[in-house]
């Protein structure tokens, strides 16, 4: 498996070109940052990428398709129902949890994380045993797709990776407060139900900064350590978007600032930007 990937200087948002090898078939994950250099390494590798795959909508995610659909007018652009009437002017068919998407001896299996967005898709790709491969695409160098639902994990030919869009970063936890958010418990269940069930040398590619491991994220995150139950929580009072709340948690955000896990005076909890949170007396 080949992944290659660019950060926008800026969003420090990611853009993945994906490769069952070279010379194999190819596809995007998320189209954020900027792509010139990934157009060259396709092109250099012989790569013919035929899909992007989306983890949400987000601008700084999806700015740069047109980009890479003026190189390969063919792209196929999926997303999850959910989100797919708020791309704006992307033309984009649907891709959801319980699908497989095959690409040569590569399988993609959407997994649902909502909580940053409702409609949130992380992306478990590994390899298919090359020699007794299964699915619509066999073993072969097309691609498909087919309505098999399978649990995470399992993969025969090789270690698998997993793009997390901005459900889970190193060190850190997406927010609950973007534009088609869903809640702070949506968010934790994607993490701990789904994320960390994940074999634990997963490699995480997130859809920003730096990859990071499940394991590191299970031994490190400061969000997960609590969930977990090995650190306490936090209990100065502090406010929150203007309003009064206690601060469970000040953790590290992958841009190098802060993200912020509160709890609003009528016991529910939420992620914000660590930049909107104030302490009290």
């Amino acid at each position: 498996m080949i992944v290659e990937h660019a950060t926008h200087p800026q969003f420090l948002s990611n853009t993945y070109l994906v490769a069952d090898g070279v010379g194999g078939p190819a596809f995007f994950v998320d189209a954020g940052g900027p792509v010139e250099g990934l157009i060259a390494t396709a092109d250099r590798l012989g790569l013919e990428p035929t899909h992007v795959l989306l983890t949400h909508h987000h601008f700084d995610h999806v700015s740069e398709v047109p980009a890479l659909r003026e190189r390969w007018p063919g792209l196929k652009v999926l997303i999850h129902p959910l989100e797919r009437e708020l791309l704006d002017g992307i033309d984009a068919e649907t891709m959801q949890a319980g699908e497989t998407l095959t690409f040569g001896a590569l399988e993609v299996r959407p997994l649902h994380t909502p909580g940053h967005t409702a409609g949130m898709l992380s992306l478990l790709v590994g390899e298919r045993s090359r020699v007794a491969g299964t699915g619509s695409a066999g073993a072969g160098r097309g691609h498909g797709r087919s309505a098999v639902s399978a649990a995470p994990g399992g993969f025969t030919g090789g270690e698998a990776v997993v793009f997390t869009g901005d459900t889970l970063f190193r060190g850190s936890v997406g927010g609950v407060r973007a534009p088609a958010h869903t809640t702070y418990t949506d968010l934790r269940d994607s993490i701990m139900g789904t994320l960390m069930e994940l074999p634990a040398n997963t490699v995480i590619h997130p859809g920003h900064a730096d990859p990071t491991t499940v394991a590191r994220e299970w031994e490190r995150n400061g969000f997960i350590r609590i969930w977990r139950g090995l650190d306490p929580e936090g209990s100065e009072r502090c406010e929150a978007l203007g309003e009064p709340a206690t601060l469970i948690l000040l953790g590290e955000d992958y841009d190098g600032g802060k993200k912020a896990w509160v709890r609003w005076e009528d016991g529910k909890d939420d992620i914000v930007p660590g930049s909107q949170v104030q302490p009290v007396g």
